[in-house]
């Protein structure tokens, strides 16, 4: 099988989200360990206020780096942050579910959960929120 250009360019653009989203993630997981281990937060809730702070680094990051979008803010993070929303509140539900009911490890719960992730926000950022006009 041969791999075409365009795939390179997904590849390309899906290991600059991957790198861009550590950022995001170093935000989200220092969150879940202030949160469970000082503020004696839920896990799933601490990892959510991490979700959210982390998101507005990342937006910043792939608008400009990742896919250099020529869109306009209003537009591309409208779009950015509704993806990231549905991202959230699957992020809150794995985790609930991971934790609160099946009583996983908080870490190995996030691990699984930013996996799961990381595929849901780069399909709806690549191929709706910062995708470029044809």
């Amino acid at each position: 099988m041969k791999i075409r250009p365009h795939h390179y360019v997904l590849l390309r653009q899906f290991l600059h989200f991957a790198a861009v989203g550590l950022s995001g993630t170093l935000v989200q997981y220092t969150c879940l360990w202030v949160g469970v281990e000082y503020l004696t937060l839920a896990p799933a809730t601490a990892s959510g206020i991490g979700y959210i702070l982390g998101s507005v680094v990342n937006y910043v990051l792939n608008y400009f780096f990742t896919f250099s979008s020529a869109k306009s803010h209003r537009e591309a993070a409208s779009k950015y942050f509704s993806v990231l929303g549905i991202g959230w509140c699957l992020n809150f539900a794995l985790m609930l579910l991971f934790t609160g009911h099946w009583g996983w490890n908080k870490w190995y719960a996030q691990i699984i959960t930013t996996g799961i992730g990381l595929l849901w926000n780069f399909s709806g950022s690549k191929w709706w929120a910062f995708r470029h006009n044809l």
